[in-house]
């Protein structure tokens, strides 16, 4: 079966055709950063208005680099939330549209189903059940997934998520946007132990998160150094992820243990991160655990594990229906 995915639940428009839900055919994403730098962050009426321009070409683009003609498609899934609603609707829209035209079905997808999917687009994908650590520019979650389409929340945070810290941060920082690779990368080059920071651990026995403290402090450590900031700049960045990390890796150890789960993985946008992927690999490693980590291409959002996912409920005879709309939020 040939599933062409679409996404666009924030600033990345993209389509990608994955086949028998596994083999990729072609992934094509279209990044909005240029757009969104010189506001620090996303302005979704701007995203909306770059997907409406995008979304076509990517489309068109996914099936030239699959080889495939519409009439090859057998069927279509799409990202229906949570995200931004403009940005959604534009693709949303454009599947359902493109589906009815070509009388093929097609299912609506969550977005955060669609990273823990991305585990199964590594080469060694895990075996069930397994714990994922979901962390990316809106969420940071804890998931105990036990079969295609069945995970249980375990934790989520409480305010801001991981990327979204990194993200203020760097804002703090003067280092624009996004702050994400641009910390990851300083950090490489800071000594964490010069400016360390308190670890955000909220309850060091739960599974809950929040890094809204941990921001706050970074912004009053730059604020009362004002004249000492440009040689410090490496070592916050350093103390402010190595404490990041250390709570999102003791988080996935503790929730695995509580499962007595020996398979984790670490899935989102912020497990692009250098240090992140590296710690979870070795705290793993330390309680002899098979680590799962997707490449970087399927890190960040993209429509290949969107496709992956429709798949799923396809083979199951999910569809959806002209009626479905979008929404913002997570309802799981």
């Amino acid at each position: 079966m040939i599933i062409l995915g679409i996404e666009s639940s924030c600033d990345e428009t993209a389509a990608a055709v994955i086949e028998d839900g596994r083999r990729l055919r072609s992934s094509v994403v279209a990044s909005q950063v240029e757009v969104h730098h010189r506001y620090g962050g996303v302005v979704p009426e701007l995203a909306s208005r770059k997907h409406v321009e995008m979304i076509l070409p990517v489309v068109l683009e996914a099936q030239a680099k699959a080889g495939i003609q519409p009439a090859d498609i057998d069927a279509l899934a799409v990202t229906q939330g949570p995200g931004l609603v403009g940005s959604l609707l534009v693709g949303f829209s454009f599947a359902k549209g493109y589906a009815f035209g070509l009388g093929i079905p097609w299912v609506g997808v969550n977005h955060l189903e669609g990273h823990i999917h991305s585990a199964f687009l590594d080469p060694e994908p895990p075996e069930f059940p397994f714990v994922a650590l979901l962390v990316s520019g809106g969420h940071t979650a804890l998931y105990h997934v036990t079969s295609f389409t069945s995970a249980e929340l375990m934790g989520q945070t409480r305010d801001d998520a991981a990327g979204e810290a990194y993200d203020k941060v760097a804002k703090v920082m003067g280092l624009g946007y996004p702050g994400g690779a641009v910390i990851d990368r300083l950090a490489a080059g800071g000594d964490p132990s010069r400016v360390p920071f308190k670890r955000p651990f909220l309850d060091k026995n739960g599974f809950d998160f929040s890094f809204s403290g941990i921001k706050s402090a970074v912004n009053r450590f730059v604020q009362s150094h004002p004249d000492e900031l440009a040689d410090l700049v490496p070592h916050i960045a350093a103390g402010f992820q190595e404490a990041v990390v250390d709570v999102l890796t003791h988080k996935l150890v503790a929730a695995a243990r509580a499962r007595d789960c020996n398979r984790i993985a670490l899935v989102g946008g912020v497990a692009a991160n250098r240090r992140l992927r590296e710690r979870v690999r070795t705290d793993g490693a330390a309680n002899d655990m098979l680590v799962t980590i997707p490449p970087l291409e399927f890190c960040g959002d993209n429509a290949a594990m969107i496709a992956a996912v429709g798949y799923r409920y396809l083979e199951q005879g999910i569809r959806g229906a002209l009626g479905d709309d979008v929404y913002s939020r997570n309802r799981q």
